[in-house]
């Protein structure tokens, strides 16, 4: 392993009222004017900023920014802000402190960020979004490469998997040139969406780089063993630049471990569980836990099988679990004496 981080949210900070979150509804700031979303965006940059120190004192040398920074900029040009000039300021200072202690900072936009729809307005949007983050990027000082990736999913395979590829790439060609430079691809946790190897065509055809995803290969591993695909999508990264993968495990299986441990702690026999009628009610509700959803904390040692990556750790607790996976594995003199 290279270096580890986590995503958004600084739990930490959080409790100082520290966000990069902010918004407001999309009804209010029509009725009330760009002032508003301007409060919101110059308060989610001076946290950054505010965060990104942390980072620097804490040794984190990854961290994925929230992409609720410049609320609904979508719909609107940056320079369209009252502060947009402080914005800016503050943005390129963010990227020079990034650059100066090596931290590699990076965007995930979410789920309906989607350039293989064949909804013509939801590829316009996704395009608008995505050269947005880019631009955000641009105004940091970032040369454009996949270092400052901004990672996303093809989206839906809308019953053939291979003309919503094509449609894909048809649509990341109308990207912003800086933009292509840094969209990465991701694996998905469903059968029915794509696989490190389904992404391979994307690879071959744009020469895109592909986001390592452990558990979401665990849910849709595609006849490829953890290492086979590890190592696979590493050799679609650009030479002088360190992949990134992504790292989680199971939140239904986190629950039930509490149980097993409460019954460990009593002497009770887990075999016993359905004489327990409050322990089974437990049980039960774990159960119906989405086995895609994330856990809070993370157990295991993360395998790089010799290779040098960047892990991004997106358990819920986010810098809490990183910090605890980094006691129990990175800094534990026991494991470094051995």
């Amino acid at each position: 392993m290279n270096n580890i981080g986590y995503a958004c949210v600084n739990m930490t900070l959080r409790k100082e009222n520290i966000t990069t979150g902010r918004t407001v509804r999309k009804a209010t700031w029509k009725k009330k004017g760009l002032d508003v979303l301007s409060d919101c965006a110059i308060q989610n940059v001076q946290d950054l900023r505010k965060i990104l120190r942390w980072n620097i004192d804490n040794n984190y040398k990854c961290y994925r920014i929230g992409s609720d920074l410049i609320p609904w900029l979508d719909y609107y040009d940056i320079t369209d802000l009252k502060d947009y000039k402080a914005i800016k300021t503050i943005l390129k200072d963010i990227g020079d402190l990034a650059t100066e202690a090596g931290i590699r900072l990076s965007f995930h936009p979410g789920q309906f960020c989607v350039l293989c729809s064949p909804n013509d307005d939801v590829v316009e949007r996704t395009i608008r979004e995505l050269n947005n983050h880019s631009l955000i990027f641009d105004m940091m000082g970032f040369t454009p490469s996949h270092y400052n990736k901004i990672n996303i999913h093809i989206g839906g395979a809308y019953g053939d998997k291979k003309s919503a590829l094509d449609r894909w790439i048809t649509n990341w060609k109308r990207l912003d040139e800086n933009t292509k430079k840094r969209v990465v691809v991701e694996n998905d946790d469903r059968t029915s969406l794509y696989s490190v190897k389904d992404l391979m065509y994307v690879h071959r055809q744009i020469g895109i780089p592909i986001t390592f995803d452990y558990y979401h290969h665990s849910l849709h591993p595609d006849g490829l063993t953890e290492q086979e695909a590890l190592e696979l999508a590493m050799s679609t990264w650009p030479k002088g630049i360190v992949p990134v993968t992504h790292y989680s495990e199971c939140r239904r299986d986190e629950q039930q471990k509490v149980i097993q441990e409460i019954f460990e702690t009593n002497n009770i026999d887990y075999d016993d569980l359905p004489e327990w009628p409050t322990f089974k009610k437990m049980h039960d509700q774990f159960c119906k836990t989405r086995i895609t959803a994330h856990s809070d904390y993370i157990e295991r040692e993360i395998k790089t099988y010799g290779h040098k990556v960047d892990v991004m750790v997106e358990a819920k607790a986010k810098e809490l679990a990183t910090e605890r996976y980094k006691e129990m594995y990175i800094n534990n003199p026991m494991l470094i004496t051995s």
